[in-house]
């Protein structure tokens, strides 16, 4: 018997289970307040320079604000004011004649800058003034939170193989409410930019390690069910973002604000089971025994459990090797194992970059930045309403591979798109978040599926990874509209789309057996082959 077999038995979709998503749903709203804070506290807002450094205590001071905005900043093609140029002095003549400006001697802010707070009382970029030819530091806030997130898929994914699934988690919740407080509390970027790397880093645990507890806890038919109610507090949190930034709209606070979900879970960490699943493939039977017939209690199934014994569990699973312990190279051991984590890796890496490629450019598509985030958070629903009742019917491979195809079209449809048509362009933008998250949601339950116990941790934690990678990467991809307007766009089409045709080379794990060791994963090829065999012409 495989513990597929036994999990039925005692409800694999009962009110345990649902508790335990419960539970996990509160502090699991950090999640979207973290990976996409920095669409509000890097948010950089109109401005221009300071110009009372212009001020000679003469005719400068007797002007009105407007008019010594007209003598001292040049007006740009579009008519707004310059945000990086002032005049090296004061151009009085401009106030008779202003048409033209682009031979006066211009230099670059001298006296800081002013910015525009109706937006954002204070971000990131007028805390430390990162505009201009600082800019790019700015962008670059996301990518070193999420090389945090990266680091920590491998890291945390690793140890929690290693030491189980409910203590590393609560390692995650403690790791990621130190830092995620800590960045409220900066007092430079230096050191803002290590809190942040670090809460990443312990954020990458919290979604990780709970998604493959769920999923350990659920029966074959209704893991997909499991998943996709887990992942609705992703969109209900992104929605909440939007609202939480509007009435919070100073960094530090907002930041103190999303990571406040973490303190409940941290109180009741206690009553969260371990994974069952987890401590019978470490011999670990008694404790096994003893979180299953929890299970049984509240799910109302205790007969079953009456008659099956803790010596009992052994046989349900291949323990293989129990004294061994697994790492990240056995999934480059053998063919199959090679096989699947580059594959899927690679999808990974496709699907987070042209997702938060989308979810990380709520500016840039000329709506307010909170009516856009609440769009973006509404339109995830109908994807993961959709996933629930196709999951099973098309099966993973299917809705995987039409999110991502969908997503990449609706990506280059958007760069045809001309920028005076902003609600079309966002109206597209959304209706390609929403077949992103479709897709993305689709893969976390598919990679859970495609690895084995003994490494599903491990795998889980290496596709995270390189799918971090790939977010890390999506805010300086971003920086190629420097180059081209509608680069950064194609880029992420054309990494949506190979991620599509990647997909095709996975198998389909529908209302299969969980792979319980590396044995199972390298014995169902050889048992397609020869199906493949078997089957007439």
């Amino acid at each position: 018997m495989k513990f597929d077999d036994v999990l039925p038995e005692v409800n694999g979709f009962g009110p345990f289970q649902f508790r335990l998503m419960l539970a996990l749903m509160i502090p699991r709203l950090i999640l979207p307040f973290q990976f996409l804070l920095n669409n509000f506290i890097a948010f950089i807002p109109s401005h221009h320079c300071n110009v009372s450094a212009l001020d000679d205590g003469g005719l400068f001071r007797g002007l009105s604000s407007e008019e010594r905005l007209i003598v001292s900043i040049p007006v740009q093609d579009d008519g707004s004011l310059s945000s990086c140029q002032m005049f090296a002095e004061p151009q009085y003549h401009l106030l008779l004649n202003s048409s033209n400006t682009a031979a006066l001697p211009t230099v670059l802010c001298q006296n800081g800058w002013v910015f525009d707070a109706s937006t954002m009382k204070s971000t990131l970029a007028t805390e430390w003034d990162l505009v201009c030819e600082r800019k790019r530091v700015n962008k670059t806030t996301a990518t070193i939170f999420f090389l945090g997130v990266m680091l920590g898929a491998a890291v945390l994914g690793y140890l929690s193989d290693r030491f189980g699934r409910k203590s590393m988690l609560l390692v995650s919740y403690l790791i990621t409410a130190i830092f995620g407080f800590g960045s409220a509390l900066s007092s430079n970027y230096a050191m803002f930019a290590v809190m942040r790397f670090f809460a990443g880093f312990g954020s990458s645990g919290v979604s990780v390690i709970s998604v493959v507890l769920c999923i350990e806890w659920a029966d074959i038919k209704r893991r997909s069910s499991v998943l996709i109610l887990l992942s609705m507090d992703w969109s209900l949190g992104s929605s909440l973002l939007g609202a939480l930034a509007y009435l919070v709209n100073d960094w530090r606070y907002l930041i103190a604000a999303s990571s406040s979900p973490l303190l409940p879970g941290i109180i009741y960490w206690w009553w969260l089971p371990e994974s069952s699943r987890w401590l019978i493939s470490q011999g670990k039977v008694n404790r096994a025994y003893f979180y299953l017939n929890k299970c049984a209690k509240v799910n109302r199934r205790e007969q079953f459990m009456n008659d099956l014994k803790p010596e009992g569990l052994s046989k349900i699973i291949v323990v293989e090797k129990e004294k061994r312990k697994y790492s990240v190279l056995d999934l480059l051991r053998t063919p199959r194992m090679r096989r699947l984590t580059v594959i899927s890796g690679a999808v990974w890496f496709g699907v987070a970059s042209s997702y938060y490629g989308i979810s990380l450019n709520v500016a840039g598509f000329g709506v307010n930045i909170y009516v856009t985030q609440l769009i973006y958070g509404f339109c995830e629903i109908p994807a993961k309403v959709f996933c629930f009742f196709s999951l099973n019917k098309l099966g993973r491979k299917f809705n995987q591979i039409g999110g991502l195809l969908l997503t990449g079209l609706c990506l280059f449809c958007n760069m045809l798109i001309p920028p005076d048509m902003a609600a079309c362009r966002t109206a597209v933008a959304a209706l390609g978040k929403m077949f992103s998250e479709g897709a993305f949601t689709v893969l976390y339950l598919y990679t859970t599926e495609l690895y084995p116990t003994v490494l599903r941790q491990n795998g889980f934690g290496c596709c995270s990874f390189l799918g971090r990678l790939g977010v890390a990467v999506s805010p300086l991809v971003a920086l190629l509209e420097e180059v081209w307007v509608g680069l950064p766009r194609l880029t992420f089409s054309i990494m949506a789309l190979g991620a599509g045709l990647l997909t095709m080379l996975l198998p389909e794990t529908n209302n299969a057996h969980l792979p319980e060791t590396i044995e199972d994963v390298e014995r169902a090829k050889s048992s397609e082959s020869t199906s493949n065999k078997d089957s007439p012409p």
